[in-house]
């Protein structure tokens, strides 16, 4: 089968799915280094080849498979259904098919955003000029040219200057507050510190005042002892 490149590739086709009838003419026990470029093969193509191949393609399949291909699929679904499966009646429902469309987003985001688009050119300054000076008036932007786009980024980084400014003070009260607390904390133990010392004191003087009192109790009883003595004589 290797006399020609044709029925060589079969033969090859026929290693890859166990088939080694192809080397039937050459006995193993004779012609070992054939018994080595079998284990070759079916190590590096079956094995290691495929498996690399079975992973690149999890790879691929994994990639495609987010959120993004799901929600571009998803719009295409329901373009289609919009074009293809809607009447004229319902195509004009406003309430399926509103001309604007109102959601909830963060300030800081959307400021970062906004910056982003003019900053890539993207702004158009042309269409919904009222919704754009009441999208400007939330942002604190009071004073803004709608034409003039670096004029719109200045106003937007002086906030953001602003927004870093107060972040700052506020790290600063906290750093405050916290050795505010300290204080208070190291004058409660300075505190109880003069007060340990005080009532120490006071211990040492009720112990002196009760060995005192030990000796003169020692002193009574030998004077007892020796007016008993000296009654007895």
């Amino acid at each position: 089968m290797f006399i020609d490149i044709k029925t060589s590739l079969f033969a090859i086709y026929l290693f890859l799915i166990g088939d080694s009838s192809a080397l039937s003419n050459w006995p193993y026990a004779d012609n070992p280094s054939i018994a080595i470029l079998i284990i070759l093969f079916s190590l590096l193509i079956v094995v290691y080849l495929m498996n690399l191949l079975i992973g690149l393609l999890n790879n691929a399949i994994e990639k495609d498979n987010n959120r993004a291909s799901y929600l571009v699929q998803k719009a295409e679904i329901l373009a289609e259904i919009e074009l293809f499966y809607l009447l004229p009646l319902q195509r004009r429902w406003k309430t399926w098919f509103p001309k604007v469309m109102y959601y909830y987003v963060d300030v800081d985001k959307t400021r970062i955003e906004i910056k982003r688009l003019i900053r890539e050119g993207e702004w158009n300054t042309k269409e919904f000029t009222e919704m754009r000076e009441n999208l400007f008036k939330i942002l604190s932007i009071i004073e803004h040219n709608p034409i003039d786009n670096e004029v719109i980024l200045e106003k937007l980084s002086e906030l953001e200057k602003l927004e870093k400014s107060y972040h700052e003070k506020l790290e600063k009260l906290d750093k405050l507050e916290k050795l505010d607390n300290l204080e208070k904390l190291e004058k409660s133990y300075c505190e109880k510190v003069d007060k340990l010392e005080k009532l120490d004191k006071s211990y040492d003087e009720k112990f002196d005042k009760l060995e005192k009192l030990d000796k003169l109790d020692k002193l009574d009883t030998k004077l007892d002892k020796l007016l008993e003595e000296m009654q007895a004589k």
